[in-house]
């Protein structure tokens, strides 16, 4: 159950005659080197992943894109997401470059294709086995909604969030994680295991009483992941309803049950996130508060009155060990085209 940020990624750039792509970045905190030149693949010289990292997730695109031919092109990227902070930078710079490249070579228009595609090229190139939601939500983002995904069927509903007496309040702990060498694969590889031990093609089958009930989930650990998830699928539908009824204290009520699922049985969460989440629900006009993205570092999502917003940065703030980021922001449209 996502949203759009006010924050994004912008490519800008041109068709040139020579097949070459020249592509330099300039967001904060990329691999060396920031420019990168390299030929336009062709079925019998395909694009491959290496060095810079931050490239791999262009080229990607670039390789499974879903028209053709592609001439060369020079462009320039620019972002204001932060890299590693769970704000789904590598789905940001994905669905920019896939955005652009219909630009130069118009595809179908097929949002769910094109957000799919972006995944391939970040399971292909990037090394990283992620799931749907954030290049769904970047695709697909509407102003004033969130976006209830079934990662399944891969249908959409728009859940309306636009209540000016809301705010949303993101919390960068500025601990960076990187999310190919981390837990990621593994956990999604333990509850891959956990549904195969209860006989089930996904844990999305199963249920908590055949759960507890089965032997067949094996490690304790896996069971513990595979509680996660079937809870958080839960709250998922659950905070959906809430939001349609502006419910905003049970919504809030199980943002909370989720970080501490995350914290406690998907063993995700860190002492920063832990910290952040603590001191936002200290704050008079919290409704609730929970770590996003892969964990282990990156930020928290707040929602809360937008007239608790100022003295919440302030509070958090002052109990954080770290030094923390904010940023206040609402619902926003996905990616568009901005005509130079």
């Amino acid at each position: 159950l996502p949203q759009a940020l006010q924050l994004g990624t912008a490519l800008v750039g041109s068709p040139t005659q020579d097949g070459v792509v020249s592509i330099l970045t300039t967001a904060e905190g990329a691999d060396e080197p920031r420019m990168v030149r390299f030929p336009v693949p062709t079925p019998g010289s395909p694009l491959s992943p290496g060095q810079p990292r931050w490239a791999n997730y262009v080229k990607g695109v670039i390789q499974h894109y879903r028209a053709g031919p592609l001439p060369g092109f020079n462009a320039v990227i620019a972002s204001d997401v932060p890299l590693g902070g769970g704000l789904s930078s590598s789905a940001s710079l994905e669905v920019a470059t896939y955005t652009f490249l219909q630009q130069l070579c118009p595809d179908d228009g097929d949002l769910k294709a094109k957000a799919l595609t972006c995944q391939k090229a970040e399971h292909t190139f990037a090394g990283m086995p992620c799931g749907i939601m954030d290049q769904f939500i970047s695709v697909m983002g509407k102003e004033g909604h969130a976006l209830l995904i079934d990662c399944r069927s891969l249908e959409t509903v728009l859940v309306p969030l636009s209540d000016a007496s809301l705010a949303v309040l993101i919390t960068n702990s500025n601990v960076r994680h990187t999310l190919t060498g981390s837990e990621y694969p593994s956990r999604r590889r333990q509850c891959e295991e956990a549904a195969a031990a209860l006989g089930k093609a996904s844990l999305r089958d199963a249920t908590v009483a055949e759960l507890e009930g089965g032997s067949g989930a094996g490690a304790a650990a896996s069971a513990a992941l595979a509680r996660h998830v079937l809870g958080e699928i839960e709250r998922t539908a659950r905070a959906a309803q809430a939001l349609q009824a502006r419910d905003y204290r049970t919504f809030g009520k199980l943002m909370v049950e989720s970080h501490n699922s995350l914290r406690d049985d998907y063993e995700v969460s860190c002492p920063e996130l832990d910290e952040l989440v603590a001191a936002a629900l200290e704050v008079d006009g919290v409704y609730g508060s929970r770590m996003t993205g892969g964990g282990f570092g990156g930020c928290t999502v707040t929602l809360l009155e937008a007239g608790a917003a100022e003295r919440a940065q302030q509070h958090i703030k002052a109990k954080y060990s770290g030094t923390a980021t904010f940023y206040i922001t609402k619902p926003s449209d996905g990616a568009k085209v901005l005509p130079l």
